[in-house]
């Protein structure tokens, strides 16, 4: 392991002497790479500003209805973006994320500007169908019933937040760590536990 951790430290410095390049214009070629990928798209607006820290995940089901990335949205290592047909992503200004946040949308997930997410924060507009036949739990793998998330501006949602479908959290929102978010939340309030809901 300590060979491979050397061995690619050796490359990236290589190519950056090789290419006369600084780091900060690493992370911005990567950023410029991703916004080209998508820039050309119908109903894609990401700003020139946008930055991420590699591994970064985006993955792409189908062709989706908006993507809006704003001014000065940063996310950190290992972050992931998950967007299905049709669906609606949009990132206001200075949203920053935190390492390994997950963004998952298959109908339409919206925060507002100068949020900030801890890590390890996961956001779900949907949830696998399912129902109980005879006792026994039956669930669907890939059926799926949504409902739109809206996160409002100037909200701190801590570590290891799991905000779930058909939540509306309102501006100026503290939402503690390891809180589980499936009701929504009033402007300038703060959440500091949740409950968990055990079906038997």
């Amino acid at each position: 392991m300590l060979n491979f951790v050397n061995s690619f430290f050796k490359k990236l410095i290589r190519y950056i002497v090789l290419n006369n390049v600084s780091l900060e214009e690493l992370e911005h070629r990567k950023s410029t790479n991703f916004r080209n990928r998508f820039i050309k798209l119908k109903n894609t607006t990401i700003d020139e500003s946008f930055s991420y820290i590699e591994p970064f995940f985006f993955k792409q089901e189908g062709d989706f209805e908006l993507l809006k990335i704003g001014k000065n949205v940063t996310l950190k290592k290992w972050c992931s973006l998950l967007m299905y047909k049709n669906s609606k992503l949009i990132i206001a200004d200075n949203v920053f994320f935190n390492n390994y946040c997950s963004i998952n949308c298959l109908e339409k997930i919206e925060i507002g500007e100068n949020t900030l997410f801890g890590e390890g924060v996961k956001v779900y507009d949907h949830n696998h169908n399912h129902s109980f036949v005879a006792n026994t739990l039956t669930i669907d793998r890939n059926e799926f019933s949504t409902a739109p998330i809206k996160i409002g501006r100037n909200c701190w949602i801590g570590s290891n937040v799991v905000i779930l479908k058909g939540v509306e959290i309102g501006d100026n929102v503290i939402v503690g760590a390891n809180c589980l978010i499936y009701k929504s939340i009033p402007a300038n309030s703060t959440v500091k536990h949740s409950e968990v809901l055990i079906i038997n």
